[in-house]
């Protein structure tokens, strides 16, 4: 879909600066995409923060409990 956008020269300096692309509507189009996935991660980690999502790592507490105990049987 194409958008029209108004940018001033300093800003779309600082946009091609910013993505390293050389052309104008690359570099915008990056902008959009990093902007986004930013966006998603910040909202995943708030899930995450907020308690609203969760981690079981049973298996893998298991394991890491094994090996303390194992190194402590093998501390002299």
């Amino acid at each position: 879909m194409k958008v029209t956008v108004e940018l001033s020269e300093t800003e779309m300096a600082e946009i091609l600066n910013l993505t390293g692309e050389r052309k104008k509507g690359p570099a915008i189009r990056r902008l959009m995409v990093e902007a986004l996935q930013q966006r998603r991660r910040a909202l995943i980690a708030q899930r995450f923060l907020s308690g609203e999502w969760g981690v079981q790592l049973e298996s893998y507490e298991a394991d890491q409990e094994r090996e303390r105990q194992r190194d402590q049987e093998y501390t002299p």
